[in-house]
């Protein structure tokens, strides 16, 4: 008999939950997102439940996302259930974010895109030397979501603009240094924490566990970073980037150029725009609009196909170049509620 997608148990004074689709990178679904939820509601009233901790099954991650093959389906046929899943996930993302208990989320391996959304809105976030998070939706012609608006938004300097338009994974003091995560703890250390969460207070407990991550890049980066984000258009920071001495640079904008031309303009807007809303909450209903709109558009589709699907990698842009993107089809996304 398997095992369900998600298990939930009471251990001492913690409360754990595991997203168990191992062999998906546990990739979250609408059932996974509920059982979720209802594991949160349940113990946010118990008195026992001090500390509620969540890993990912298996060695490879937390969770890699959400279920990309049914939003494609959606896409391609006009479906709705992506609309559903996307209202229910937000929701978990604002419960997790406002959870009266401490939730202490363990980032370990692969955490993109939903997963950023389960764990980095957490009150303590945990990541290890396998780490690697990223928001990579302008790859597929969709946006940063999740709350990855917001997160990225508040990230120093041009650095949440670097990680939402390059969509480029992050190891552990990159995480940190972007404010996705607070601590740091090699990936052999959760059976040790999840003990000590069971019979202390979360927030001493990984204090006191806590170590010093290994060295990242994006400290030694900001240089060229902020200089080059800081522009106002994505064509104009391409040309930053282009020019500038640095070859990690240069590389960059190469990365930058084969993204969605419509995405990477209603990622930067999102991103440089999320920190003037009022909180998370009002970001995640404005993200949920952009949602909607682009399962209409034709790049999320096609994305999907290029990286997911046929895997070619080879994706057929609409409009294919920034220079054919229009200001009132972006103000459209923005302005549009879900039908």
């Amino acid at each position: 008999m398997s095992l369900p997608p998600v298990l939930a148990r009471v251990t001492g004074r913690l409360g754990r939950i595991t997203l168990n689709r191992p062999r998906a990178i546990n990739a979250l679904t609408t059932e996974m997102v509920r059982t979720v939820q209802h594991a949160l509601d349940l113990w946010a009233g118990s008195d026992r439940i001090r500390t509620v901790l969540i890993t990912g099954a298996g060695e490879r991650g937390l969770c890699a996302g959400g279920d990309i093959r049914a939003i494609h389906g959606d896409a391609v046929s006009g479906g709705t259930a992506s609309l559903d899943f996307w209202a229910e996930e937000y929701r978990l993302n604002a419960r997790i974010a406002g959870y009266p208990k401490p939730v202490v989320a363990w980032m370990d391996g692969l955490v993109m895109g939903g997963g950023i959304g389960i764990a980095a809105h957490a009150a303590i976030r945990v990541v290890t030397d396998r780490s690697r998070l990223a928001m990579p939706e302008v790859g597929i012609g969709f946006h940063p979501d999740v709350g990855g608006s917001w997160l990225l938004g508040h990230a120093p300097g041009q650095v949440g603009v670097h990680l939402a338009l390059t969509g480029a994974p992050i190891g552990a003091a990159d995480a940190l240094h972007a404010g996705l995560a607070d601590h740091y703890l090699p990936a052999t250390r959760l059976a040790h924490l999840s003990a000590a969460l069971a019979v202390g207070e979360a927030h001493q407990v990984v204090d006191a566990l806590a170590e010093k991550a290994p060295p990242g890049e994006l400290a030694d980066a900001r240089h060229w970073i902020d200089d080059c984000y800081a522009a106002a258009t994505v064509p104009e920071i391409l040309d930053r980037l282009r020019a500038h001495p640095d070859p990690a640079a240069r590389a960059t904008a190469e990365e930058i150029a084969g993204k969605s031309p419509t995405s990477l303009t209603v990622a930067l807007r999102s991103v440089r725009t999320a920190p003037a809303l009022p909180d998370l909450e009002a970001a995640l209903a404005r993200e949920y609009r952009l949602s909607a709109a682009l399962l209409r558009s034709p790049d999320l589709a096609e994305g999907i196909r290029a990286q997911i699907i046929d895997k070619d990698r080879n994706p057929r842009w609409s409009p294919a170049s920034l220079a054919e993107v229009r200001t009132a089809d972006i103000d459209a996304y923005f302005e549009q509620e879900p039908q």
